[in-house]
């Protein structure tokens, strides 16, 4: 027997998320949809590849299952298992499959960071085939007509340990994201925090800054999304050297080297 609790439909979005398209990101989706093509988001942390696949989801009216990625993650975890419910042994779809079967959009959000045999899973569905083998229930199932693959990745942030194989890249069409120019990016900054226009500017130029730097160690750069909580912090009357420190540094790094320059920086922009 098979039960589902949870229902594709549930995995619509309702309201159409904010984007600005800051090239032909939506156009090269809109082509790829149309001929089922699996899709490979590449960019730094923060930089709206998660707002770009809810936007198009939301525009295609298609649902979106969204499944973050990480060590831990088995196949069975994608696939499905069975679970005793009461005196029954019920298979319950995983949520890969759930997308699959009834024509969804599957969100593999930093997949490098997943199982390899989790990786694996999905090949047969990156090709012409559109197959997800079901081993427990002895199943081949097809993709729905509306079942769309995609992933994301941080290429720039991964150790060549977690970078993804070629024999999976090669199965993806790949759309490259950015941090957006800075008056874009202050127009996002102020339209997701209502934070006045002449602060957002200051934020977006602290970032550019922040990410000069990372040839002296850090990880990443200032991400779009830090930025906008710096700027709903400094909105809720938070001092915004305060306001920058909570969400911009403290984040970024432990380094206490780091750190100083850091704040060197915030205190320049901001004093």
């Amino acid at each position: 027997m098979s039960g589902q609790t949870t229902k594709i439909k549930d995995y619509l979005i309702a309201a159409e998320p904010y984007y600005l398209p800051l090239s032909n990101e939506v156009e090269l989706f809109m082509a790829a949809c149309h001929e089922r093509l699996p899709l490979m988001l590449k960019g730094p942390t923060g930089c709206g590849k998660t707002r770009f696949i809810e936007y198009m989801a939301h525009r295609l009216q298609r649902p979106l299952v969204t499944i973050s990625c990480h060590e831990d993650l088995f196949a069975a975890d994608l696939v499905g298992r069975y679970l005793l419910t009461g005196d029954e042994t019920v298979w319950m779809d995983g949520p890969l499959t759930m997308a699959v079967r009834h024509g969804g959009i599957c969100y593999l959000d930093e997949v490098v960071e997943a199982r390899k045999d989790t990786t694996v899973v999905i090949h047969p569905l990156a090709d012409d085939r559109r197959l997800l083998p079901i081993d427990k229930r002895g199943e081949v199932l097809k993709a729905h007509p509306d079942f769309l693959l995609v992933i994301s990745y941080n290429p720039g942030y991964q150790s060549v340990l977690k970078d993804l194989k070629q024999s999976t890249r090669q199965r993806f069409v790949a759309l490259e994201f950015t941090y957006p120019l800075p008056a874009e990016e202050a127009a996002i900054v102020v339209r997701e925090s209502g934070i006045d226009a002449a602060i957002a500017e200051r934020l977006v130029s602290l970032a550019g800054k922040i990410r000069h730097i990372r040839e002296q160690g850090l990880a990443e750069g200032a991400s779009t999304r830090l930025l906008i909580y710096a700027a709903q912090l400094i909105r809720q009357g938070i001092a915004p050297l305060s306001a920058c420190r909570a969400a911009i540094s403290q984040p970024l790094t432990d380094d206490s080297g780091l750190q100083e320059t850091l704040e060197e920086i915030i205190t320049d922009m901001f004093e």
